[in-house]
């Protein structure tokens, strides 16, 4: 009679386990898909956006300022905000760009 017992009780203690990883397992993935995965793709987007930059290319930076790029290097480039007034600045700077050259061409 214990045999059957110590047989029901491991037979009670692997499903134990299983219950209470599983409910880990879909925290991790409701995670994975509401937050991880969106920011992945977004930082994806950001990348691909600073690779494309160009010379002519009007840009806003994280800080707000507006100004078209005048040169391009590595990670740097050279902003003109004004007439005569030329920033050099990180290309990580760039929060977004509003127009390009061959965009206002077409």
């Amino acid at each position: 009679m214990q045999w059957f017992e110590l047989a029901d009780a491991g037979a009670g203690g692997a499903g134990g386990v299983l219950g209470s990883i599983l409910p880990l397992v879909l925290m991790f993935a409701i995670f994975y898909f509401l937050l991880i995965r969106p920011q992945q793709k977004k930082a994806k987007q950001r990348n691909a956006m600073l690779d494309a930059l160009k010379k002519g290319d009007k840009v806003v930076t994280i800080g707000g300022v507006h100004g078209t790029i005048m040169e391009l290097r590595e990670d740097t480039l050279v902003v003109k905000i004004a007439e005569n007034t030329r920033v050099t600045m990180e290309k990580g700077a760039v929060n977004q760009v509003v127009s390009s050259d061959t965009a206002t061409a077409e």
